[in-house]
């Protein structure tokens, strides 16, 4: 075992350890959740840039076998569970590192800050790591009910009574989608005995001995999959799958939004992306190509539902929530093409390099564009998209953020939005899927129509004055004056040396500004995704 095979468990540990350390430390310092989180953060991402450089460098793909025993072989199978670390694994890791190092420095000065928000955020990034790399059906149910129990938490970390009754709606129906994934995982271990991901697709194929032939159409293997993705779509808010959404991520204290928006559905759809082709795998699908078309017209209602539910928002975060149930159901129609037995190698290899680059693309715009609504609530008490109109010359910085990550979430070259949609629809077109490709452009047409309503009021409206209703006193911190609250009870410092200009703290400006640079960046990086991902599309796709 070398060194690097450490990097797995200790990206899942550090952060739960981390969350102790902040709810022990809190018992006697107020203030200790911050600086513990940030200690933790950065060693998470020091531990994400080693693992990633094992395995794109010499190491290649890594298992840890935890308790230091696994599987005997294809004659027969061990309870051992295991962590693996491959290229797509790798590029997740490093997405939740790095977005929950980012965003953390939104809370610093704007809050909520109290000692049980930082447990949760640490507990939360344990559960996405733990989703990113494990190589067991039921360990990922695990880590999902975890980043679940977290997320319910943040949600309502302000104990306001929206946020309580929108935590509340979205744990009812989070745990009903993992009652029904965790019910797919029994009916895969009643099909094969397992429920290690690498023997259940070697079972399924009809490698071991004692396996008569592919079980791809048995009737448990079928009613597996029905809800394994049904609950993987409630947790990726597909249509219309998506009703907890809108409310956890309209009503999370601002500061709760931004990790949560950019990271939490993300790990649902990559749970999905994983399982269908690692586990289930291309033959599955070819073998029951019913199931492949269902998933690609499911998603492609969700693609256009919510644009269309999107441009009908008066709220700033319900309009990006909406949003993202459509960026959600482009990656999963992404995977849907890449399975589809209509695809060839070639297709199927543009499809999953367009869901993956997608996959990263949104959780940093979206993550980018909370943070600049945040900002621009903070400044302004902007919460209605009518509250934006002049603030792009009175924030210049806030407001230029969101007009770049707005027209990024378009499509609008050279941005990542714009690569991602662009690997997906030549996936389609080559598949022969032409419906994907002009379902991308009309969802294309309505993202450019809401967020040119956004362009609008920033750019070409007059200020408008506040609305009295949208001052509250809890973590959305819109206090006259610009006093932010913590969920704590305390106040965020507003002073003059913490401020810039824009009138926001320099955290969140900063969060802003950076998520925009990079999603800019990242789209001239088609290629280096392309020669990133070519050993996991190797394998998957059996070139």
């Amino acid at each position: 075992m070398t060194d690097a095979t450490l990097a797995p468990v200790l990206l899942i540990v550090l952060p739960i350890v981390g969350a102790a350390a902040v709810l022990v430390a809190g018992l006697r310092w107020s203030r200790a959740g911050w600086p513990i989180a940030a200690v933790t953060l950065a060693g998470e991402a020091g531990l994400a840039v080693w693992l990633a450089d094992a395995v794109f460098g010499s190491e290649g793909r890594l298992v840890h076998e935890l308790g230091a025993y696994g599987r005997p072989g294809p004659e027969g199978f061990a309870v051992g569970i295991e962590l693996v670390a491959d290229q797509l694994s790798a590029v997740v890791v490093a997405l939740v590192a790095l977005v929950a190092l980012t965003a953390l420095a939104a809370t610093r000065r704007a809050g909520p800050r109290g000692t049980p928000f930082y447990a949760a955020y640490l507990l939360l990034v344990a559960g996405l790591m733990g989703v990113g790399l494990t190589g067991d059906v039921f360990n990922l149910f695990v880590f999902l009910e975890i980043t679940g129990i977290a997320t319910y938490t943040l949600v309502a970390a302000d104990r306001r009574a929206p946020a309580a009754v929108a935590s509340l709606k979205y744990l009812i129906v989070g745990t009903t989608g993992a009652s029904l994934y965790l019910l797919g995982v029994g009916y895969l271990f009643l099909a094969t005995g397992t429920l290690n991901m690498a023997d259940l697709a070697a079972t399924l194929a009809g490698e071991p001995s004692f396996v008569d032939g592919p079980m791809y159409t048995d009737p448990l293997v079928l009613a597996s999959f029905a809800f394994v993705a049904t609950g993987l779509f409630v947790k990726a808010a597909i249509f219309p799958l998506h009703t907890w959404q809108p409310g956890a991520y309209s009503e999370a204290p601002d500061g709760a939004t931004v990790l949560i928006a950019a990271l939490v559905s993300s790990i649902g759809a990559y749970a999905f992306l994983r399982l269908a082709v690692t586990v289930y795998t291309p033959a599955f699908f070819e073998a029951t190509p019913i199931v492949a078309t269902v998933v690609v017209t499911m998603a492609s209602v969700s693609v256009v539902a919510g644009s269309a539910l999107a441009v009908m928002q008066s709220r700033v975060k319900r309009l990006f929530a909406y949003s993202s149930v459509s960026q959600f159901g482009l990656i999963v129609a992404a995977v849907g093409i890449a399975v589809h037995p209509d695809s060839g190698t070639s297709a199927a290899e543009m499809a999953l390099i367009g869901a993956v680059v997608h996959l990263v693309g949104h959780a940093v715009v979206k993550g980018g564009l909370f943070a600049a609504a945040m900002g621009l609530s903070l400044d302004a008490g902007a919460r209605r998209i009518e509250d934006l109109a002049g603030l792009g010359r009175e924030s210049p910085v806030l407001g230029g953020a969101m007009a770049v990550l707005g027209l990024t979430l378009v499509g609008v070259p050279p941005a990542i939005g714009f690569l991602g949609k662009w690997y997906i629809a030549l996936g389609a077109i080559e598949a022969g899927i032409w419906p994907v490709a002009a379902v991308i452009l009309a969802s294309t047409v309505l993202t450019l129509a809401y967020v040119a309503r956004v362009l609008e009021q920033l750019y070409f409206r007059a200020a408008a004055p506040t609305h009295p209703e949208d001052i509250d006193l809890g973590g959305h911190s819109d206090l006259p004056g610009g006093t932010a609250v913590s969920a704590d009870g305390g106040t965020a410092d507003s002073t003059a040396e913490q401020r810039t200009g824009d009138g926001a703290p320099i955290g969140v400006i900063a969060v802003a500004v950076v998520a925009a640079v990079v999603a800019v960046a990242l789209g001239f990086g088609g290629a280096e995704f392309a020669d990133a991902l070519d050993p996991f599309l190797t394998e998957v796709l059996g070139q």
